[in-house]
């Protein structure tokens, strides 16, 4: 089937780009429902087994919260998160343009379904056989907590990375460029560092510490060492312009993403504000499904790309690195 214009469907790239979201949006939903529902389904096969009224929250000294198991203390979580997983599907059909925008989606969606359904079975596993539930001594919570991260990581990073998508229209004409002799060989690098998202993170890792060592909650001190590992690969970004494109990469050597120059559109700069634009600091799927390595607010380089995908990292003086990246663009389609 053609369509009129002669273009085979299954090679236009904005058809393609859709047909990606949709299959990532429905594959990660029913993932979530399928984990959500083996959550709810196996404690429903312990009744005969549990207390009753079952544990429900713990404090420092143990039990403090109880729920009959008449199913509703199980359903309402349930229930709850399954409108969210169906939510972050819809946003992954919506935003998802890029393969981060829908890795991070995904991850976010198959990881929470995971962190509920191993909270009920771990909690009220350890139930099983008692006569009180004040006498269960664990809810399962550390343990909940790594197995959705691992769950959540290991599906973000399985989704495909986006195919190459060169560009058959000319760079925008009234994008600003440098001026290059037809050989000339040019590089544009900057360096951008955190602001106050890094303070308000180091702010979250040292109280997090301190509340794990005086309620003596050993496992929550994996929360200070994993925002930690993220917080410093968030401290400093390289941004480079050259031949190949727009690179960035954290001074830890990872994340890093590549632009490639002949995917470029058009690229200029805008003011970014990392609240308003993207909800927070670090790298970020801000409005409109747009991927962004915001530390600060102030001038960003926007990198309009194909297939309806846009970047933008902060730093310094982008103008130069903009006019640079539109001249080494256009060379690209020669």
């Amino acid at each position: 089937m053609t369509r009129p214009d002669g273009a085979r469907p299954d090679h236009d790239p904005t058809a393609r780009g859709l047909r990606s979201r949709r299959v990532v949006a429905l594959a990660s939903t029913l993932a979530s429902l399928a984990v959500l529902a083996v959550g709810y389904l196996v404690p429903l096969r312990w009744v005969d087994e549990l207390p009753d009224p079952v544990a429900t929250h713990w404090g420092t000294d143990g039990p403090d919260g109880f729920t009959s198991l008449d199913g509703i203390g199980l359903l309402a979580p349930t229930l709850v998160m399954a409108a969210l997983v169906v939510l972050l599907g819809v946003l992954i059909a919506v935003l998802g343009t890029a393969a981060f925008a829908r890795r991070v989606l995904a991850g976010t969606s198959v990881g929470l379904a995971a962190l509920v359904a191993t909270l009920q079975i771990v909690s009220l596993g350890t139930q099983r056989g008692l006569a009180d539930a004040r006498d269960a001594t664990d809810a399962g919570i550390g343990v909940s907590l790594l197995v959705a991260l691992l769950v959540g990581a290991t599906v973000g990073l399985a989704l495909p990375r986006d195919r190459p998508l060169p560009a058959t229209a000319p760079v925008d004409p009234d994008a600003p460029r440098a001026s290059l002799d037809p050989h000339e060989r040019a590089a544009w690098v900057a360096r951008t560092r955190g602001g106050p998202g890094l303070a308000i993170g180091a702010l979250a890792i040292a109280g997090t510490a301190v509340v794990a060592v005086v309620l003596e909650t050993w496992w929550l001190l994996l929360l200070p060492v994993l925002l930690g590992l993220l917080l410093a690969a968030m401290l400093e970004f390289v941004v480079r312009v050259d031949e190949r494109g727009l690179q960035v990469c954290s001074a830890l050597g990872v994340p890093r993403t590549l632009v490639p120059a002949d995917e470029v559109e058009r690229a200029g700069v805008v003011a970014v504000d990392p609240v308003r634009d993207f909800g927070g600091w670090g790298w970020r799927v801000g409005r409109g499904g747009r991927v962004g390595v915001v530390v600060r607010k102030g001038p960003g380089l926007l990198v309009e790309r194909t297939g309806g995908r846009s970047f933008v990292v902060t730093v310094d003086d982008p103008d130069e690195g903009a006019a640079l990246l539109n001249a080494l663009a256009d060379r690209a389609r020669r």
